[in-house]
């Protein structure tokens, strides 16, 4: 158990998304006691137990619709031959699980200018935690970025290589001009994790140009097919807190009902 509140309190102050099932009830003889506790991370790893075997192996498969949808889930299993002739279960009992979901997600943001600032003062209150990266002195700063988590004033690949990017959180490429732009979608390429969502700020025909050039280095399509751009909800946005609006709109919508703009 103490590893679970451990791992859970990491989530809180890091960012990053788990399931938490919890046997909340039992009849007649089952290999899970009530409270008995299991933990499943979004990259598959858990924690604890539920009382192993195919119980826990359907609690891990629920586990991963719950992370996908953020919806808790109750459910019974019936521990018998008669319901489950594949297991061979013979305990005869029944056992109840709640499975709830725990997430902080990130939203690691490439580009500390206006419009990322005003996207962070946006997104905070909704419950997102910002990650911000610049190459720049002072850009990513305490005083312009007092919402964000962390900050980092460093080159954006040699950033990019520190960070743990996980598959609920969000990334967005604003950064000053296309030679920084490429340069951080050319790092993120090159990882083996993916996000839920990467977008890139910018209009189409910015995209074609950007995305010629990293077809012409070698960058592999299903990556750029992964792209969203531009970012936003059209709502004709003009000013930087209207985009940082219709930007965390985009992600509320893809984080709350799996929808993002097309």
């Amino acid at each position: 158990m103490r590893a679970i509140w451990d791992e859970i309190s990491r989530i809180q102050r890091e960012g990053g998304a788990a399931a938490l099932a919890t046997v909340v009830g039992t009849a007649g003889s089952t290999p899970g006691k009530s409270s008995m506790k299991l933990l499943v991370r979004d990259d598959g790893e858990f924690l604890g137990s539920v009382g192993g075997g195919c119980v826990e192996a359907e609690v891990i498969d629920r586990a991963r619709e719950v992370l996908r949808t953020e919806r808790s889930q109750r459910f019974s299993v019936d521990l018998n031959e008669n319901d489950n002739p594949e297991t061979g279960l013979v305990c005869g009992g029944r056992i109840e699980i709640f499975i709830e979901p725990l997430v902080m997600p990130n939203v690691f943001v490439f580009g500390a200018g206006h419009v990322g600032r005003a996207v962070c003062a946006v997104g905070a209150p909704a419950g997102f935690r910002f990650v911000i990266v610049d190459d720049r002195e002072g850009f990513a700063s305490e005083d312009r970025f007092p919402e964000a988590s962390e900050r980092h004033e460093r080159g954006f690949a040699e950033v990019i290589g520190d960070l743990a990017i996980g598959l609920s959180d969000y990334v967005l490429v604003m950064t000053r001009g296309h030679k920084d732009d490429l340069e951080v979608l050319r790092a993120l390429a090159a990882r083996p994790d993916a996000s839920r969502y990467l977008g890139l700020i910018g209009s189409k025909s910015k995209w074609k140009t950007l995305r010629a050039h990293l077809t012409e280095g070698g960058t592999d399509v299903t990556f750029l097919d992964r792209v969203k751009t531009p970012i936003g909800l059209d709502i004709g946005a003009v000013s930087a807190h209207e985009i940082a609006v219709s930007v965390v709109a985009e992600l509320i919508a893809l984080r709350r009902q799996g929808l993002a703009s097309s």
